[in-house]
C-alpha cells in the first residue's frame, strides 16, 4: 500500500481477531521500520515493550478499562521512552558520523538535556508520538489495523511491566487483523480551523 493511501485509510480499530498470529518476520519488519523514525539528536529514546505473555496481557487489560485490544491483537506494544537515553553512551548515536560532527554533537546533547527534566520528558513524548504514527502506517501498509491507546492506569501498568525509574510510558499501540470496520469519520474540522499563517490573532 502506498503511503498516501495508508494515511487516508488508517483508523483506530477496536475489534481484532484474537486467533490471528502475526509472523515473527512481520513483527520484526514493523519494528525495524519504527526505528527509522526521527528523534532529536538521534538519541532514539523510544523503547518498545512487546507484551506476548497472555497472563500479563490479561492483567494489563484489567487496568485498561477492560479494552479487548489489549488481549486480542497480534502485536501489543507498550510504547515507552528512556528519559536518560541522552546520557547513556551518547557516542553510539553518532558513531558513523565524521569526527568533527561527533565533536560538535556530543557536547550539544549534554548541554541540551542536562538538568532539564521537562525538556527530557517533552522530547520523549515527541519522539513517541512520531514513532507511534510510523508503527501504525507501517502496520497498515502490511495489511494490519492498529489502535493507539492511552485509556489505562499508567501507574499500575508501570508496576506490572516493572518500568525503570528513568522511563515513562507514552501509550499503547495495538496491532492485528481487524474484525469490524471503524465508524465513519465523525467529523473533520476544516483546514481553515487548524492552519494559522505567520501569527495568531
Amino acid at each position: 500500500m502506498e503511503t498516501i493511501e495508508a494515511i487516508r485509510s488508517r483508523r483506530a480499530i477496536k475489534h481484532f481477531d484474537a486467533n490471528h498470529e502475526m509472523t515473527a518476520e512481520e513483527a520484526n519488519e514493523i519494528l525495524s521500520l519504527a526505528v527509522l523514525s526521527p528523534t532529536a539528536f538521534n538519541i532514539q529514546n523510544w523503547r518498545f515493550l512487546v507484551v506476548d505473555d497472555p497472563d500479563l496481557r490479561k492483567k494489563i487489560k484489567e487496568v485498561a478499562w477492560g479494552q479487548s485490544q489489549v488481549t486480542d491483537t497480534s502485536l501489543f506494544i507498550i510504547l515507552c521512552a528512556d528519559l536518560k537515553a541522552w546520557e547513556k553512551e551518547p557516542g553510539r548515536y553518532w558513531a558513523n558520523a565524521p569526527k568533527e560532527v561527533q565533536e560538535f554533537m556530543l557536547p550539544a546533547i549534554d548541554e541540551y538535556y542536562r538538568d532539564k527534566e521537562q525538556v527530557q520528558r517533552d522530547e520523549a513524548m515527541r519522539s513517541c508520538g512520531i514513532v507511534a504514527q510510523t508503527i501504525m502506517l507501517a502496520s497498515k501498509s502490511l495489511g494490519y489495523e492498529s489502535c493507539p491507546m492511552d485509556g489505562f492506569d499508567f501507574d499500575k501498568v508501570a508496576e506490572l511491566i516493572q518500568l525503570p525509574d528513568d522511563h515513562v510510558i507514552a501509550m499503547f499501540v495495538a496491532i492485528g487483523k481487524g474484525t469490524k470496520e471503524a465508524w465513519p469519520r465523525p467529523g473533520q474540522v476544516s483546514l481553515d480551523d487548524v492552519v494559522v499563517k505567520n501569527k495568531f490573532d
